[in-house]
């Protein structure tokens, strides 16, 4: 995918391709609408989780396009040439996910029925999300280019969720091709889409991780629900759906619930609306949807959307990315395949057999192949040019950051900016590399390494935090001194987001340092009150012995049952 980004750059933002969760069990997103928010934003999280993806920022420069300008789409998961679209006359600027209008699109694929691929068109879904960011000042705005762009152009990639959200307002929309049915002429006649889009109301919060999660939607609410105008007609024709139009379920139709979708998928939404729901779904305790969770119960569907238990921050909806289902049944980091210091990871492939049976590991929120990940935030009490913030990090949510970028800046931060190394590239400058480094170190001792990482990251995103509102004033005086111009104003939050992920990068590249220092080989070297290594008061370059904790008594047992009669000590002879 990298390799094919640099000849379409200047005309669209870069997509990483998240697949279905029968190929590489991608991505997941979470919508927090303004009434939901402690601020009054409106946020959406996004993990972009694939394991050839390289986290990087691209940002795209807004400009006016010479008139008759053309536009090369290329398909973002192979590179493969589509074919070419009239340039809108204006386009706006694009920071990844969002765009200087403040409005958000990101996405999860959810595969759906492979019939429904459509080879033939020229628009695939990551065209679809960036060339709109370009062109949209609010999220109707974008599902309207996203209709008209696969009606005049067709739909080639699988079943896409996409969150779509400005300042004022959040949706869900969810959309598959029509296949492919040639006339006589050799031409498509099923060109287009099936879509509907759902907005979220406001105090309300949502998401999707893989699965088509619209079920049955209003046919006569414009205000709230838009879609196909032959969605129905067309399942009924292919056999997908044969009830009322009232009864009409997208998901059923288009995505048909399996054992594997749901305990590979939903349990993620299941888990962040435990989280972030207190430990209720709706108006019922959160266990009451787990059997539908955990794949044994298709019919008990959880609720498209939920209230929070209280107003959510960045720092809340951060942390619920974080997630392992800790303390949940699918908590997996005490059984023997999270070794000795409880790991929650499990290296790929997802399924396994054993003695004839299938076996399948979890799919947490929180994942090892995460390219890049963000919290896109539009704040509309401020003006667009300094409301639109992507918190934004790289390499595996739970041992990274986030740090501040404003949406409307000219450029991406060094240590995430395009060309800062790739995928079999190492940059020491890049902080994809560096957050690499910090992951692959707190792998092998995860319960004792993880905590450090967390609370250096919570630091981070905490102070970020306390200070964007100082920079938002020193914004908006700039902008006023400037008669509302806005060259000053980006200038100055362009500089200002470079700074401080330097600050974050060099915090990070410390804290690696000090890592391998303390926990080298399998040791913990003892510390001073004040955190410095102590040495052992004879040579100050020489520690005293370390602490070897060695494995908890489980793991003992466990090596002990396996190959025990090759280790055990004999008794001493009487």
């Amino acid at each position: 995918m990298i390799s094919n980004l640099k000849a379409v750059i200047t005309a669209a933002a870069a997509v990483i391709f998240c697949g279905a969760y029968n190929t590489s069990q991608a991505c997941t997103n979470i919508i927090v609408t303004r009434g939901a928010s402690k601020t009054g934003s409106v946020m959406v999280s996004y993990a972009a989780d694939s394991h050839t993806t390289y986290g990087e920022l691209y940002h795209v420069q807004g400009q006016v396009w010479p008139k008759g300008s053309m536009l090369k789409i290329y398909e973002w998961d192979t590179g493969r040439y589509l074919g070419e679209i009239p340039q809108a006359r204006r386009t706006y600027s694009t920071m990844g996910n969002m765009n200087e209008c403040q409005v958000i699109i990101t996405e999860t694929t959810f595969g759906g029925k492979e019939s429904l691929v459509d080879t033939t068109a020229r628009m695939d879904y990551g065209s679809l999300i960036y060339i709109t960011l370009q062109r949209a000042k609010t999220a109707r705005e974008a599902i309207k280019i996203i209709s008209d762009f696969v009606n005049t152009y067709g739909y080639c990639s699988e079943g896409e969720s996409f969150s779509i959200a400005d300042k004022n307002e959040a949706w869900i929309m969810e959309i598959v091709g029509k296949g492919m049915k040639f006339d006589k002429k050799g031409k498509n006649i099923n060109k287009g889409a099936a879509w509907v889009a759902i907005k979220i109301p406001d105090g309300y919060i949502s998401g999707h991780a893989n699965y088509s999660r619209i079920t049955t939607f209003p046919l006569n609410d414009q205000e709230n629900c838009i879609y196909s105008k032959d969605i129905i007609k067309f399942a009924k024709e292919n056999g997908y759906y044969n009830g009322p139009d009232e009864q009409f379920s997208f998901s059923e139709a288009f995505d048909p619930a399996t054992f594997e979708v749901l305990r590979g998928c939903e349990t993620r939404v299941w888990s962040f609306f435990n989280i972030l729901g207190g430990g209720k779904i709706g108006d019922k305790d959160a266990n009451y949807y787990l059997d539908y969770a955990l794949g044994t119960n298709p019919s008990n569907r959880m609720p498209l959307y939920i209230k929070p238990s209280h107003l959510l921050t960045v720092k809340d909806v951060a942390d619920a990315m974080r997630d392992h289902f800790e303390n949940t049944p699918m908590d997996f980091t005490h059984d023997l395949g999270a070794g000795p210091f409880e790991c929650p990871y499990r290296w790929r492939p997802m399924t396994f057999t054993s003695n004839g049976k299938t076996y399948e590991f979890e799919r947490s929120v929180a994942t090892q192949q995460t390219g890049f990940w963000l919290v896109g935030e539009a704040r509309p009490w401020l003006p667009d040019a300094i409301g639109g913030i992507i918190w934004f990090g790289v390499d595996d949510t739970a041992t990274s950051c986030l740090t501040p970028v404003y949406s409307s800046g000219n450029n991406a931060p060094t240590c995430f900016r395009d060309g800062n190394g790739s995928m079999i590239q190492y940059s020491d400058s890049s902080a994809f590399w560096l957050f690499n480094r910090i992951a692959q170190f707190a792998y092998l001792r995860y319960k004792d390494i993880a905590p450090e990482v967390r609370k250096t990251a919570n630091e981070h995103e905490n102070g970020a935090i306390k200070i964007v509102p100082d920079i938002d004033a020193q914004a908006l005086r700039i902008l006023r001194e400037n008669n509302n111009d806005t060259t000053k104003v980006k200038e100055y939050l362009t500089g200002w987001s470079e700074k401080f992920a330097n600050r974050m990068f060099k915090t990070f590249r410390k804290l690696d340092e000090y890592l391998l220092v303390k926990y080298i080989d399998g040791n913990i070297k003892k510390q001073n009150p004040d955190g410095s290594f102590m040495n052992n008061g004879h040579n100050a370059k020489i520690p005293p012995m370390p602490y070897q904790n060695g494995y908890p008594q489980k793991w003992y047992d466990a090596i002990a049952k396996d190959h025990g009669d090759k280790m055990e000590t004999p008794a001493p002879a009487k």
